[in-house]
This record gives C-alpha cells, sequence and structure tokens, in this order.
C-alpha cells in the first residue's frame, strides 16, 4: 500500500478548506492522507456536521476506507479507491453550506467512470460560504474555461438555523482540464452589471429592491444594470435576505460578489456598500474576485499544462490551497506581485482520468 502523507490542519487559515482540498487531491490521485488537527484555527475545533459530511460524500464516491469521521474529530485517515459514477446524497442536517459540499465533491465527480447525481442538503445562502447563487452565476462560468460543466437545479433553498435547502448537482465526468489564461488588461467588455436580491420568511420583499437599489447607485452610469428581486415563497421560518452583483468581463469570465442581510442594517445603505465594492473590483484590472481566487487552485493544479490568473491581493484561503496542492500533488505556483494585484502562475499536473475511455 502507497505511505499515507500526513496533513497538518493547523497551518494557515486552519480551517476546513485544508480538509476539503486534501481529501479531493487524495481521491482523485489515489494518495492515502491522514488530517491531523482539523479545524484547529477555530472556535471550536474539528470536525463540524458540514465537514463530516463532504469527507463521507466523497468516500462513498470513491470507496475509500475512512476512519476518525466523527463530530468533534480533529484527526481523520483517508484511503481511496476508484471514483464511482452514481447518484449521491449529502445531508447535513443543519444550515451547513451546500457550496461547501459542492466544492469537496465537484473535482472528484469530473475524474468519475460514468456521471455523478449529487443530492446536496443544507444551507443554501448561509453565512461563512459563498451563497449556492454564486456559485451557479460566476464559479460554474469560471470553470468551464477548464473545460468543466456541470448542470443544477434549485430544489429548496435553506436557511439558518435550520437549513433544509436541496440543490441537485448532475456531472459529466471529463478527460482532462485545460490549462487557463483569466487575464486582459486590454479588453473588459461588453460589460453589463447583474443585480439580484432575495428575501425570506417574513422579510417584506420591498428590503430586496432596497437592497437592490442601493447597490446600484453606486454603480457607473455607463453600465447597463439588470436588476432581479424575489422573495422566497416557499414556506420558510427562517428571516433572510442577500444580493448578488456579477457581471462577465469579455475574457471568459465572470467577476462578483455577495453578500447576506445584517440584522437592522438599512438595506439602502447595505446596498450601496456591496456596490461600491464592486465598483473597486470592476474598476480593477483583475480576472477574478476573491472568492473565485482560492477556489481556482485545485483546478489549476490538475489542468494540462500552465496556468495564469490576475487576481487582487492574495487571500489566505488561497495560501493554503496552494499549500495543500503542492504538497499533495507536487506541483508547483508562482505568484508575481503586479501593483497591488497578483499574477498566480501554475504547471499544471496534465492530470488525465483513467476512469473512462476517451470516447466516453
Amino acid at each position: 500500500m502507497t505511505e499515507i502523507l500526513d496533513i497538518d490542519g493547523s497551518v494557515l487559515e486552519g480551517g476546513g478548506q485544508i480538509l476539503r482540498n486534501s481529501i479531493s487531491l487524495s481521491a482523485i490521485l489515489g494518495i492515502p492522507v491522514r488530517v491531523k488537527n482539523i479545524r484547529a484555527g477555530r472556535k471550536s475545533p474539528g470536525l463540524a456536521a458540514q465537514h463530516l459530511k463532504g469527507i463521507q460524500l466523497v468516500a462513498e464516491m470513491c470507496q475509500a476506507k475512512l476512519s476518525g469521521a466523527h463530530i468533534g474529530s480533529t484527526d481523520i485517515q483517508f484511503i481511496p479507491g476508484k471514483i464511482r459514477g452514481g447518484q449521491y446524497l449529502a445531508d447535513i442536517q443543519t444550515a451547513g453550506s451546500v457550496s461547501l459540499l459542492l466544492q469537496v465533491a465537484l473535482p472528484c465527480a469530473l475524474m468519475a467512470d460514468s456521471p455523478v447525481i449529487l443530492d446536496l442538503k443544507g444551507g443554501t445562502n448561509v453565512d461563512m460560504a459563498p451563497q449556492i447563487d454564486y456559485m451557479n452565476e460566476i464559479f460554474r462560468e469560471n470553470l468551464k474555461n477548464f473545460g468543466a460543466k456541470y448542470s443544477w437545479k434549485l430544489i429548496k433553498r435553506g436557511y439558518f438555523p435550520r437549513g433544509g435547502g436541496h440543490v441537485q448537482v448532475t456531472v459529466n465526468p471529463i478527460q482532462s482540464l485545460n490549462g487557463v489564461t483569466f487575464h486582459d488588461q486590454l479588453y473588459r467588455g461588453p460589460l453589463f452589471v447583474n443585480i439580484w436580491s432575495f428575501v425570506a420568511g417574513k422579510l417584506p420583499v420591498k428590503i430586496a429592491y432596497e437592497m437592490a437599489n442601493g447597490a446600484k447607485d453606486k454603480i457607473d452610469m455607463s453600465y447597463p444594470v439588470y436588476i432581479n428581486c424575489i422573495k422566497d415563497q416557499q414556506y420558510v421560518r427562517n428571516n433572510c435576505s442577500g444580493i448578488l452583483l456579477w457581471s462577465p468581463i469579455g475574457n471568459g469570465t465572470v467577476i462578483g460578489i455577495d453578500a447576506l442581510g445584517k440584522g437592522p442594517t438599512d438595506a439602502f445603505e447595505a446596498g450601496q456598500k456591496i456596490g461600491t465594492d464592486f465598483m473597486k473590483l470592476l474598476n480593477s484590472s483583475v480576472s477574478l474576485d476573491s472568492h473565485a481566487q482560492d477556489q481556482m487552485i485545485i483546478y489549476m493544479c490538475l489542468a494540462n499544462g500552465k496556468s495564469m490568473v490576475h487576481t487582487g491581493e492574495i487571500t489566505l484561503h488561497t495560501k493554503t490551497a496552494i499549500h495543500i496542492a503542492e504538497t499533495i500533488a507536487k506541483t508547483k505556483f508562482t505568484i508575481r506581485p503586479d501593483g497591488d494585484e497578483n499574477f498566480i502562475e501554475c504547471n499544471g499536473l496534465g492530470f488525465c482520468n483513467k476512469n473512462i475511455s476517451i470516447n466516453d
């Protein structure tokens, strides 16, 4: 048996991302791992429900031998097998993020031996994670540059603290990922701005419109702006509101920003704040926003050939994702400063999915 690789879960970000990226790369590359000090940098260390369900989901997908997997565990061992297609269910049973379930399972599903259907249940629009709408409108579009696609169906939204959301994701496996270049300082159009906002529970829909109008108030008038405001009409016991701004920038990528409503904060002012932040993003020359930045690392690592992305300040999540990729896959990333911005470059593994034939 291949020697088990030890991963220290306390380094850098010290949270769940170390676990997610380690398990994904372990399953894809067939490298057994032991992750210690899980979430040592968090107030309540160890596996929470969403982390446990994520690694159990991948373990089921690749018939892994998994030990130490229980709530509160700070040490797990994962010995992967072959990634199989099929339909899989992961129900967090809390408001834990389904977007984070997707983060750990999607790279593996792309390298399965047949199509994968993921039924993911938990929180769709919750704090400390990308909203599922960000994953659909921004992450999914950027992923297409690697030659990877998935379709999704939003069955029900789920909010803090009860969760109860349900998203179904369908993935067709691919042979390999393309290297990407997310950089074009000379051409950032045609450009328009989408603003989507929502409310749920007892909150009136006017709050969604106030957030959207506040955001629009800060958008340069030269950009066409398209607004869509909704109230979640399904019966929900929990109040929630949120907003998402995004724009295609003409080089095959989409940049965006999302936020949830916070307590009694004035909705128009909250919208103005996110609108101001989004204009700063549009006025820069970056091709990846800060939330997409770290999510691209695992795909750059596995891709065929050189990848280069132009982004802003390197986040701690990105530094963590790079550390795990270099530790497990032995790829080398280079960060090249460009004023207040940065280029991230990587010569990918050129990983080939041998689970499927080239004609599949």
